[in-house]
């Protein structure tokens, strides 16, 4: 089912998907909205928790879906990206789909409803706007994308991105969504021993309005860079399962201390 603008995502479909269904390409069948985990008890019960694993797998052999233009209110840009990837060619979008795996477990049982914005990494898109109404419709109480960023090769470390204030908007989602990226910045400092970006941002944090899927969100929203792929001594801790599951250790930790208020 294609979602055409945020608000228009039909969770009453949701019955009729499942983890292993393709995503499709934009405009192309529906996006890749995962059936949400069932809620279970535990310090998460009662929440819903978005992931969204950047970009897809499928997305370098359909430019013309991936660059068609949509409006994320301050600029037009493309629908998604290829993403980037390490000297040995991990892609990031196999990083942030790795993560997700691993990630999702964790917070299913600490008891949270999780949705997931694409089901595999095979698929196209879906693209930014597609992404934040998914959010928006399952009214999450938090949205974690999952990228790596690609810097300078001598730049290493991590950053938090939070959104930017675009007055009249999204003023509503700016604390919160603060707040998810301090408690998601501290744990996965502490639990992954990633020092803070030396090449970006600041203390671990940087806000920006050219994403859509933070302007576009109406829920609580942060993007991580999880590590810089160009960076040697990055690019081999994230291509490495052990060290990917101990990242998924930090954002639910993470995820769990803002949504506990601890």
């Amino acid at each position: 089912m294609r979602v055409h603008r945020p608000g228009l995502v039909a969770l009453t479909m949701l019955a009729a998907l499942s983890g292993g269904c393709g995503g499709a390409a934009p405009g192309q069948g529906q996006p890749g909205l995962t059936v949400p985990s069932p809620t279970k008890r535990g310090p998460l019960a009662g929440k819903v928790v978005v992931l969204d694993p950047g970009h897809n797998g499928g997305n370098a052999t359909h430019p013309n879906e991936i660059n068609r233009q949509v409006d994320i209110i301050t600029k037009s840009k493309a629908c998604n990206a290829v993403g980037f990837e390490t000297p040995d060619g991990y892609q990031e979008n196999a990083f942030a789909w790795s993560v997700t795996q691993h990630l999702r477990p964790r917070l299913e049982e600490m008891g949270a409803r999780v949705v997931l914005t694409r089901t595999n990494d095979d698929g196209v898109g879906p693209c930014v706007t597609e992404r934040a109404a998914i959010a928006n419709e399952a009214r999450a109480d938090a949205v974690v994308s999952i990228h790596g960023d690609s810097g300078r090769a001598s730049g290493h470390g991590f950053h938090v991105v939070t959104p930017g204030l675009i007055s009249g908007r999204n003023d509503e989602v700016i604390e919160p969504s603060r707040k998810l990226g301090l408690a998601i910045r501290d744990a996965y400092e502490a639990g992954t021993g990633m020092p803070y970006a030396n090449y970006r941002g600041e203390d671990g944090l940087r806000s920006r309005t050219d994403l859509g899927g933070l302007n576009l969100s109406t829920r609580p929203v942060v993007f991580i860079e999880c590590g810089n792929m160009r960076n040697p001594g990055d690019a081999a801790k994230m291509t490495d399962v052990a060290f990917r599951k101990r990242i998924a250790g930090a954002l639910a930790e993470g995820i769990k201390n803002y949504l506990t208020g601890t």
